[in-house]
């Protein structure tokens, strides 16, 4: 008898088999309250998944024959028999171009010679990219003149420097977009003229 006795006011001290059961459906019970509250703050989008971030507004590229959700303004939309039938070859992408109406002269480096150069850009991504080299010609025109100013008259006398120059404008005419658009998108400068004095 005295060890059932002890036994229970052992029981009483501790709460018993019925405080561990307490016990433990406490703790269940604050398992759930906090996993329910992690699953509503996640599909709220306050931590983890892609739910609130947004992709950045980037220019996309454009598939051939794919209509540009960007035109230039005035570009004719090429919706009937007479549009373009894209070959099976090359790139899966359309190219636009962009011609700058006038040209460009500027003194070469250390030369008393001259070069003036007609230019074309391209770029495969939707016409947002076009638009803000129309926008910014002025800033890109600086920059082009200040390309050619430190041009050699050896690279303009030489295929390969006169392709290092337009890989050179391509990098300048891209960086004035990154900085006034933060995008730049010009994949290629082409020279549709090219003199020198």
């Amino acid at each position: 008898m005295a060890k059932a006795k002890d036994k229970a006011d052992k029981d009483t001290e501790t709460g018993g088999k019925g405080g561990m059961i307490k016990l433990v459906l406490g703790a269940v019970l604050l398992l759930g309250l906090g996993a329910g509250g992690a699953y509503g703050a996640y599909a709220a989008g306050l931590f983890g998944g892609d739910k609130g971030v947004a992709e950045p507004d980037e220019p996309k590229l454009v598939l051939k024959g794919e209509d540009d959700p960007y035109p230039l303004p005035g570009a004719e939309k090429e919706k009937d028999a007479a549009a373009p039938v894209y070959g099976e070859g090359g790139s899966k992408y359309r190219t636009a171009y962009y011609s700058f109406e006038e040209s460009f002269t500027s003194n070469l480096a250390d030369s008393p010679g001259l070069v003036q150069v007609e230019l074309a850009v391209s770029t495969r991504r939707d016409g947002r990219v076009l638009q803000w080299v129309h926008n910014h010609e002025l800033a890109i025109r600086s920059a082009i003149i200040a390309q050619l100013a430190a041009t050699s008259e050896a690279e303009v006398y030489d295929v390969t420097g006169k392709q290092k120059l337009a890989a050179r404008l391509t990098k300048a005419i891209n960086a004035v977009l990154e900085e006034n658009e933060g995008f730049g998108g010009i994949d290629a400068v082409h020279f549709r003229g090219f003199l020198v004095q």
